[in-house]
């Protein structure tokens, strides 16, 4: 494909063939434990009236590893800058409390470290240890123990609100904190 077909790349297009092979590199979905989910419905959208909704909040990927939730990345079509996506990335990283917020063009990646500020461009998306080692940087036995248990999903037909994810996800790192003195 050359550089003038490459610029028309629709999103989905540019998902397929720039961002995910670009994922694969990085380890993620390939590496045990890591996972790529698309498309993630964060919030429905409120309700409206006459049983209708506004639009849904989606996130076009979310990176995880060993069920925690680590990076939310918003991609646009090619020929949009890369940071056309930042705002929605950020909303949606505060809103899933993920420490990571990209967006991406498929060709430049802009990476925001949600508690640091840290705002930039990158070469390559970080991997999964890398992500996990800055997001939990410190060693927990309590919290290793509860990510290998998965939330329920009732077989993947349901799944909690983010707001739920936050607030049980809080409860554990109270437990593993030992404020609550159950360790």
């Amino acid at each position: 494909m050359n550089e003038a077909e490459t610029s028309r790349l629709n999103e989905a297009e540019t998902r397929a063939q720039l961002i995910d092979p670009a994922f694969k590199t990085a380890g993620w979905g390939v590496i045990e434990g890591s996972r790529i989910r698309r498309e993630v419905i964060i919030a429905p959208g409120r309700l409206t009236g006459n049983s209708k909704r506004a639009q849904s909040d989606i996130a076009d990927y979310l990176l995880l590893y060993r069920g925690e939730k680590l990076a939310v990345i918003e991609a646009k079509k090619r020929d949009l800058p890369d940071t056309a996506g930042l705002g929605q990335a950020k909303k949606y990283a505060e809103k899933l409390q993920t420490r990571f917020a990209y967006s991406t063009n498929g060709d430049r990646i802009y990476q925001v470290d949600m508690h640091t500020g840290a705002e930039g461009y990158i070469n390559q998306y970080a991997t999964h240890a890398q992500l996990w080692e800055a997001t939990f940087s410190e060693a927990n036995q309590w919290r290793d123990r509860f990510a290998a248990i998965p939330f329920e999903d009732k077989s993947g037909t349901w799944e909690a609100r983010y707001y739920q994810h936050n607030a049980i996800k809080h409860v554990l790192e109270a437990i593993c904190k030992e404020k609550t003195g159950f360790c």
